[in-house]
């Protein structure tokens, strides 16, 4: 994975955590799913990434 996905997938999980935790102070369930979406996009991101990893090896 190369250095700049790495800070991509990290930048978008850093996003998701914050949308969620402000969606959940202020009750806005929208904005707590999008928050959940994002970091379940980063993860998934970052598991295809150590995928192509091991298959570099």
């Amino acid at each position: 994975m190369s250095t700049e996905d790495k800070i991509k997938n990290a930048a978008q999980d850093a996003l998701g955590k914050a949308k969620e935790a402000t969606g959940t102070v202020t009750g806005n369930d929208s904005l707590e799913a999008e928050g959940k979406l994002d970091q379940t996009k980063a993860d998934l991101k970052q598991s295809g990434e150590k995928v192509k990893d091991a298959l570099k090896d």
